[in-house]
């Protein structure tokens, strides 16, 4: 039954200390650290910490924001050390999945967190079929062939010239550039 703490901060140049201070009182065993930012939950100390955590332990951190920036990430990672048997204690927010209360909590950020995705879910979908209303082309434009596509795609084909510098002719990114090549060859195969 091991007490294990996390701590994080978003760049290299910012200091741990505020949150080892904060911890520092609850004689941990083990503190794991990132320096990173905490939209992504693929951080080493984070992946690190979340493979040492056995059944019993309790993790600590000063605040929620410091293990997940989102609460979808948030509730990944609760979940995982649920199933697990790792309790989760919260300082700042006074958080405690040992408790009733805590457990309480974090159901509420679970509903909170579903009505969110639920809430922009719609939004997004009423904003598209407004533009769609008002005749708003939808998606990313079409991508249309050059003036000198014929001949400089031929020269490609005929191995005059490498993909690399049709591309560069052309001005077109590497997939665009193949998407538009595989669909002449399939006009050129349709029309034979």
């Amino acid at each position: 039954m091991a007490k294990v703490g996390y701590v994080r901060v978003s760049t290299t140049e910012q200091h741990l200390d505020r949150q080892e201070d904060a911890l520092r009182s609850l004689s941990l065993e083990r503190v794991f650290e990132d320096k990173a930012s905490g939209r992504n939950a693929d951080r080493p100390g984070l992946q690190q910490m979340l493979d040492f955590l056995r059944e019993g332990d309790t993790l600590y951190v000063e605040s929620i924001s410091r293990i997940a920036r989102s609460t979808r990430d948030l509730l990944l990672i609760i979940e995982r050390l649920e199933a697990r048997g790792v309790n989760f204690v919260s300082l700042k927010e006074n958080i405690d999945t040992s408790t009733p209360q805590g457990r309480f909590v974090m159901t509420v950020f679970a509903a909170l967190a579903e009505l969110e995705r639920e809430s922009i879910h719609q939004r997004q979908k009423e904003g598209i079929e407004s533009a769609r209303a008002r005749g708003r082309a939808m998606g990313r434009p079409r991508a249309d062939y050059p003036a000198e596509w014929d001949q400089v795609i031929g020269e490609w084909r005929a191995g005059g010239i490498t993909a690399t510098a049709a591309m560069k002719r052309l001005n077109l990114r590497r997939t665009t550039f193949y998407k538009l090549a595989q669909k002449a060859s399939t006009h050129e195969r349709v029309a034979s």
